[in-house]
């Protein structure tokens, strides 16, 4: 038995779906990207929405549209994917890094106010909503409104992620989204950029298209439509195409089948890994947040009290986690790491002149943390396996 680390949900609709754009010869952005846009906002609960190439694309085009430039600095958790902190050098400013909390994985909000009473040229946060769990999203902003800072949400895991009634990216200025296949909802690549506020979507939607002042579908539905139109700013293309539109609109249709597998995954991981709850500490919920779950990621202490941690205690934990890892590859089983501590990683390390402890909880977690299987059709045969064999690996590795 294989058992992967995630799989997307594909059927009919998407085989359908991605050859009418051949068909009708609108296969750029078009008005598949469209209805795609309408239908990811209508389920967020916000007013704009902006499909591009990528989150990471996204994050970008929003610091831009924020005005973030040379010369400022953005607060970024150091426990995140690297492109959340590409995505702040883009534009030429510099990253201010931050440790979190261990517990939920995101940025500790409790050091927050420290580092941006140090330095007065920071003028935004991007607090990331790993692994599909919100991060601690109305203190920051009560933090960010006090310092008067700018706020976009690195959601890019964050899809159908609550707290309370509000949806994940829809606490700051700016959210963004990603449909890599890691993800629960599906188009290849691709991104979302989400906003309440009129004049942000006005300049996003200008700067993904090369800063033209009207899309080619705008310009295909009115007259004079031959003319090309005005360029006001410097601009990206950042667009997503009809394909991937179309595959976003099929895979919209079904996000509650989808999420609703997820979630009960996960319920059934929370129950068979109790057993194990001296080597495996499983995903926290906080009280009224609902975590999406892109990924369940686990701490692995191998018995050892995490409390008191050094690098060096880590380091040895770590040896184990990763001897456990290959051994349920050996059986066929994916895992992997929630994701790096990016102030560990070569460019920025150097950059900044950064050590691995700098960050403590973030490096635990680059060392300690590890992804199992999670897709929404896993069976109960697929999800047993990996159970079965959690029990024996660990049992080899005491």
């Amino acid at each position: 038995m294989k058992i992967p680390i995630t799989k997307t949900v594909f059927d009919g609709c998407e085989k359908e779906s991605i050859v009418k754009p051949l068909e009708t010869g609108w296969v750029v952005q078009g008005p598949n990207v469209a209805k795609f846009q309408e239908m990811f906002s209508e389920f967020i609960g916000v007013k704009y929405a902006h499909a591009t190439t990528s989150c990471t694309t996204a994050l970008h085009l929003g610091l831009e549209a924020l005005g973030i430039g040379r010369g400022d600095k953005v607060i970024v958790p150091s426990f995140t994917y690297i492109a959340s902190a590409n995505a702040v050098e883009y534009t030429g400013a510099e990253v201010v890094f931050c440790d979190i909390d261990l517990r939920t994985f995101n940025i500790d909000e409790n050091k927050l106010e420290e580092l941006i009473r140090k330095d007065k040229t920071i003028k935004a946060i991007m607090p990331v909503n790993l692994f599909g769990l919100c991060a601690n999203l109305p203190t920051i902003m009560k933090i960010a409104k006090k310092y008067n800072l700018k706020v976009i949400e690195d959601s890019a895991c964050g899809f159908d992620a609550w707290i309370k009634d509000k949806h994940s990216g829809t606490f700051g200025d700016i959210g963004c989204f990603s449909f890599h296949p890691r993800k629960p909802i599906c188009t290849g690549e691709g991104g979302m950029l989400i906003t309440d506020n009129e004049e942000i979507s006005k300049k996003v939607s200008q700067l993904k298209d090369h800063g033209a002042s009207k899309s080619d579908l705008d310009r295909h539905k009115e007259k004079s439509g031959s003319l090309l139109p005005n360029f006001t700013m410097r601009g990206y293309n950042y667009r997503m195409t009809d394909f991937q539109g179309a595959l976003g609109i099929c895979q919209m249709k079904k996000a509650k089948y989808i999420m609703d597998g997820r979630r009960k995954i996960a319920k059934k991981y929370y129950e068979a890994l109790k057993r194990f709850s001296n080597f495996l500490i499983p995903p926290y919920v906080p009280e009224d947040y609902k975590h999406g779950y892109q990924s369940y990621v686990c701490l692995f202490t191998s018995g050892e009290n995490l409390s008191n941690l050094t690098k060096e205690k880590i380091d040895k934990i770590n040896i184990k986690r990763n001897i456990f890892m290959e051994k349920l590859e050996e059986k066929s089983i994916a895992t992997r790491q929630g994701t790096h501590a990016v102030h560990t990683l070569g460019y920025y390390k150097n950059k900044y002149n950064l050590k691995d402890e700098d960050f403590l909880m973030s490096y635990v977690a680059d060392r300690l943390s590890i992804a199992l299987p999670l897709y929404t059709e896993m069976n109960d045969e697929e999800f047993d396996y990996v159970i079965k064999n959690i029990k024996e690996c660990l049992e080899e590795i005491k």
